[in-house]
């Protein structure tokens, strides 16, 4: 019966461990094609990089030699489109943002200034001395970053490095990070911009636009449990059942701390607080609406309290849109009855009881500060009188619109109609241009623009 049972309990060792070298191998194997597929976004989004950065280079090159503002004008929005597609690639990379501050900066101005210039050649101006000195210096810069970004590119494809060396090396200085890849590597790549830093402040893109901290993200930077509890004063301390750290999200656009909270109703509700400032960024309540009772107007006011008792004063309801017992409004700042729409937040509003299910603050952190809204230059009967003839205006006033290339334009906003459908018209308010027209779309289950 003992070696029955000595054999038996040996049986059963043996299964374990064959169990467990099973699981090491299968958790070795799925670690090593994980590691692999992330070597391979890295590297599409590296090579992507490196020829975006090249027809910035191209198209900087042909914009100095072009003698039409109509074909200046195609090859500054080549520029434009170049540069915003390298700054994507760019930020896919997996380094810390400031560890390529100068050069994600110098690739935003060339995309700002360039479409700035483009739209002085659509509007028949003549370039300055000055402008067409910017676009060569911008030329040198960008023929610097190409090289090294070559010589990456060389010792990328020689092995030299792999992007999991960057990742693993948690938060040391960058340049301790890639000290050993290659004396011609990602360091190379900010020195080459510490002169570039300050080239075209003093134009339309000044510190203020390129720079990319959120304005509205104020306060110093909070710990983990300070943050718990933020997500637990918001929520309501008396409403929480338990409350679990999800970590920290150090890469995403504003860096947070997550939470789970489970509610007296055992529904779940996700927070995220940012480190600098303990700000609430997002809110969003997974609780299931199976009816709709609230009118839309009453959503909307059910949202706008919710905002006031929270410290968002001075908001305005935009466009909604229903999904599922549920509506989602964007609220915008106003300042002085000028509508921020740079300034948005969004709301979710339960239609069976108004209760606020969710919130995303991204918009209104990342852009809302006190504006300078006094160069107003033209009347608003002037600006009307540049509408199309045909527009039965049916509300006007004054906004503040953010553009494609990051910067805002303080416009006249006329909303009307031709014939069935309607349309927004933004008349630029200190030079009467008209910067854009949106169509709106009503449907059943909001209101949306195109």
């Amino acid at each position: 019966m003992k070696k029955f049972k000595k054999e038996y309990m040996l049986a059963i060792i043996c299964v374990l461990v064959a169990l467990v070298v099973a699981l090491g191998i299968i958790i070795y194997k799925n670690k090593k094609e994980y590691k692999q597929a992330s070597e391979n976004n890295y590297n599409m989004a590296f090579y992507e990089l490196v020829d975006y950065v090249q027809n910035v280079e191209t198209y900087l090159a042909k914009s100095l030699i072009s003698s039409t503002s109509e074909h200046g004008a195609e090859t500054l929005t080549n520029v434009w489109r170049e540069a915003n597609l390298a700054q994507s690639y760019l930020s896919r990379l997996p380094i810390e943002s400031q560890e390529l501050e100068n050069t994600e900066k110098f690739l935003n101005q060339v995309s700002d200034y360039s479409y700035s210039l483009s739209r002085k050649n659509i509007y028949n101006e003549d370039l300055t001395q000055d402008d067409l000195n910017n676009l060569k210096d911008l030329h040198s810069y960008s023929v610097e970053l190409e090289n090294t970004l070559n010589q990456l590119s060389e010792d990328l494809n020689n092995g030299r490095f792999e992007w999991g060396e960057l990742t693993n090396k948690g938060s040391i200085a960058f340049a301790q990070q890639v000290d050993n890849i290659s004396k011609e590597s990602f360091s190379n790549l900010e020195e080459n911009f510490h002169e570039y830093a300050g080239l075209i402040y003093d134009g339309a893109f000044s510190e203020h636009i390129t720079n990319q901290e959120a304005k509205a993200l104020t306060g110093e930077e909070i710990e983990e449990e300070q943050a718990k509890q933020i997500a637990e004063s918001f929520i309501g301390a008396e409403n929480i059942k338990e409350t679990t750290n999800l970590g920290f999200s150090e890469n995403a656009t504003i860096p947070v701390y997550d939470f789970s909270i489970t509610n007296q109703d055992d529904e779940t509700i996700n927070i995220s607080i940012s480190k600098k400032g303990g700000h609430v960024v997002s809110m969003n309540s997974n609780r299931e609406v199976t009816s709709e009772i609230i009118s839309q107007e009453e959503a909307d006011e059910k949202g706008k309290q919710f905002l006031e008792s929270k410290g968002f004063s001075n908001m305005k309801e935009t466009y909604y849109l229903k999904q599922e017992g549920i509506v989602t409004i964007n609220y915008a700042a106003t300042q002085d009855n000028v509508v921020m729409y740079p300034d948005l937040i969004k709301v979710k509003v339960a239609l069976d009881d108004g209760e606020v299910l969710g919130m995303e603050t991204t918009g209104y952190l990342n852009n809302h500060i006190q504006r300078d809204i006094s160069k107003v230059k033209i009347t608003q009967e002037n600006a009307k009188s540049s509408l199309n003839k045909n527009l039965e205006i049916g509300s006007e006033g004054l906004a503040v619109i953010p553009t494609e290339w990051k910067t805002e334009i303080l416009c006249y906003e006329f909303k009307g109609k031709v014939e069935d459908r309607e349309f927004l018209v933004y008349i630029n308010a200190e030079n009467g241009r008209e910067e854009d027209v949106l169509m709106i779309t009503n449907t059943p289950n909001g209101t949306l623009t195109m």
